[in-house]
């Protein structure tokens, strides 16, 4: 919500299952990488309990309960190739995220990504979804010392878009990069992936909470949020009736 002290917010968006539906690709290219290090059999509900880690963190989890030799930087750099020969193709911007954007961009908000993917793989799917002619500035884990839930990409785009981080608002779909919001001291629309997880602690700070997902999120709800309309109450933060 604007007040003196957010004039203006800037919108700082978490990319895989926030403004995109990744997950199935980054699972498939995590899937066959495993394969070929002899570790078939990886699961969805597996990849699952990574989501908002980044990709070197999630490598270095499954190398050490998977016992696959090859270094981490490796493995990183095969899963990323494996994911941007699917992602160019396959991934699909949520509907009302990208209305979201749209109106964001029609007002002027300064907009960036603050993403756990490698760079590559950010710039592959912004460019093919088109949301690269919204989204120009863009940070990636590989980019800072410490991925989500260390506050470095938040913080890092806060910086590049000359904007402070007290007035920065957060979308993000996971705990990890909630509880990343708070430790930078950001505001944040949470969005979980996974609706299961919507009563996690880290949620609880969120400004505004739509714990079904994506099914519940509305661009227009989020937009009367951040800009609520003159005599208007802002609306109240939604919580997960079952916490």
């Amino acid at each position: 919500m604007t007040s003196p002290h957010f004039p203006a917010p800037a919108v700082v968006f978490d990319l895989d299952a926030t403004l995109v539906d990744s997950e199935p690709t980054y699972y498939e290219a995590a899937r066959r990488l495993l394969a070929e290090h002899g570790a078939p059999g990886f699961t969805w509900a597996e990849h699952l309990a990574f989501i908002g880690i980044g990709v070197h963190e999630t490598l270095a989890a499954l190398r050490a309960r998977y016992g696959i030799e090859a270094p981490v930087a490796e493995l990183v750099a095969a899963q990323d190739l494996l994911y941007l020969e699917l992602a160019r193709t396959s991934t699909e911007v949520f509907p009302q995220m990208r209305q979201f954007v749209e109106l964001l961009h029609r007002r002027g908000v300064a907009m960036a990504v603050a993403s756990g993917s490698s760079r590559a793989a950010i710039e592959a799917v912004l460019e093919g979804t088109g949301l690269d002619a919204y989204l120009t500035t863009y940070v990636s884990a590989e980019e800072v010392a410490h991925g989500k839930p260390e506050p470095d990409v938040f913080l890092e785009a806060a910086r590049r878009l000359g904007a402070p981080p007290a007035g920065c608002v957060v979308l993000e779909d996971s705990a990890p990069g909630a509880a990343a919001a708070r430790a930078a001291g950001m505001r944040c629309i949470a969005i979980p992936y996974v609706a299961a997880t919507a009563g996690d602690p880290a949620f609880a700070a969120a400004g505004l909470l739509f714990p079904g997902g994506q099914g519940e999120f509305t661009a227009q709800a989020a937009y009367d949020w951040l800009f609520p309309r003159a005599g208007a109450r802002p609306a109240p933060a939604r919580r997960d009736p079952s916490s």
